[in-house]
């Protein structure tokens, strides 16, 4: 589906995660239905307009209790309005480390991360990759809609794919609130990473 298609039917818009001065989602996170760790995100309210978001990823991938696999997350972002001003991320990828510091000008084009929160990023081209510092074109399309487990109850929602140079990720949007509610990507080996409100 073409970019200015989903315009007209993507989730509420991005000032539904403005409404209150603080926002979380702290998802439990899984590998082929086990649990590996958590991903907490934590949005907050600024002077009018801007917005704080910090999330931290801890993720450890144990086969019969031993670990394999550790992945460490950290990000700080801050947006104004719709738009990523300033990015500093530390990143543990089972030994690999990486940092990103950048800060952006709103006066050379509006640029996105990867903010499954904020629905405007389905009509946004390139987004930022927290990890890398690397912006990504990515092909988004409405797929079918279906049922994810939020809190432990069932509920309908939307599910957009973002497809980019790696690995396809469904984001699954709450059907009328459009609260972020979920997410599922195919990643290396052909295993299921999966986000799950808990």
């Amino acid at each position: 589906m073409a970019l200015a298609a989903a315009a007209t039917s993507f989730p509420p818009t991005a000032g539904h995660a403005q409404e209150a001065a603080e926002r979380q989602w702290n998802f439990s996170v899984f590998l082929d239905g086990a649990p590996i760790g958590e991903h907490r995100f934590r949005l907050t309210a600024l002077e009018p307009g801007s917005r704080s978001l910090e999330s931290t990823a801890l993720f450890t991938v144990r086969v019969l209790g031993v670990p394999l696999y550790r992945y460490r997350h950290e990000a700080r972002e801050l947006w104004r309005g719709d738009c990523l001003a300033r990015i500093a991320s530390d990143t543990d990828d089972d030994g690999t480390r990486n940092a990103v510091r950048q800060d952006f000008a709103h006066d050379t084009g509006c640029l996105r991360s990867f903010a499954y929160w904020n629905p405007a990023i389905l009509v946004s081209q390139p987004l930022l990759d927290p990890q890398t510092g690397k912006t990504e074109t990515v092909q988004v399309s409405r797929e079918e809609d279906g049922v994810v487990t939020v809190r432990g109850q069932p509920r309908p929602a939307t599910r957009w794919r973002l497809v980019g140079p790696k690995y396809p990720i469904d984001v699954w949007y709450a059907t009328g609130s459009g609260e972020w509610v979920g997410l599922d990507s195919t990643v290396r080996g052909g295993r299921k990473l999966s986000y799950r409100l808990p």
